[in-house]
């Protein structure tokens, strides 16, 4: 009997991989609001499926992002590292930011959408990615490269915002207002 259990297990976590390998492909071609439909044909089991490992689409939008949003908290201390100036890994950091968002179809306007479903998801990326920022932002206001009173939280609100993309507003906008904004948060002294 244990043997079956564990041949379960590992088929559940077979399945539940792949809704969200499907979700991710999905998410990408068709935003974080496609249905659940097609998300259940590209991981080749029925609805009830997708909704017995993720029971709202909250759920699964947090599952889909979780693993990406570590993934950009983990770069701002290998940028700090390496590269030429605390700034510079500011900009190539938020640049990755910017990618995360903008590629993720809707995921800006969700987190901004006031849907209480995505209230972990947001909580998630506050919890993980404003101190990956707040580690840069301290890095050049020690290095004497930041105004005064720019905080984690505020720049990565107004970097969200910017990332809200539309028919006439791309990915190559949103870099270009991102880094706008970069230049006006740099010291002048």
């Amino acid at each position: 009997m244990p043997e079956s259990v564990g041949v379960r297990q590992v088929q559940a976590q077979r399945t539940r991989s792949g809704v969200l390998r499907a979700a991710a492909a999905v998410f990408v071609e068709q935003g974080v609001q496609a249905p659940v439909r097609d998300i259940a044909d590209r991981a080749g089991v029925g609805v009830g499926t997708v909704y017995r490992n993720f029971p709202t689409r909250a759920d699964l939008v947090t599952a889909v992002y979780r693993h990406q949003i570590d993934a950009c908290a983990a770069l701002a201390p290998r940028l700090l590292q390496e590269s030429a100036s605390p700034f510079t890994a500011l900009a190539l950091w938020t640049d990755a930011f910017v990618d995360f968002l903008v590629t993720k179809h809707g995921l800006g306007a969700a987190l901004g959408s006031g849907d209480p479903g995505l209230e972990n998801l947001h909580a998630l990326m506050l919890d993980t990615l404003v101190p990956a920022c707040a580690t840069l932002l301290d890095a050049c206001a020690a290095d004497d490269g930041l105004r005064p009173g720019v905080t984690a939280y505020t720049l990565m609100r107004a970097i969200g915002n910017l990332c809200i993309t539309g028919p006439d507003y791309d990915q190559a906008d949103a870099k270009r207002m991102v880094a706008l904004l970069l230049t006006g948060c740099r010291s002048t002294a």
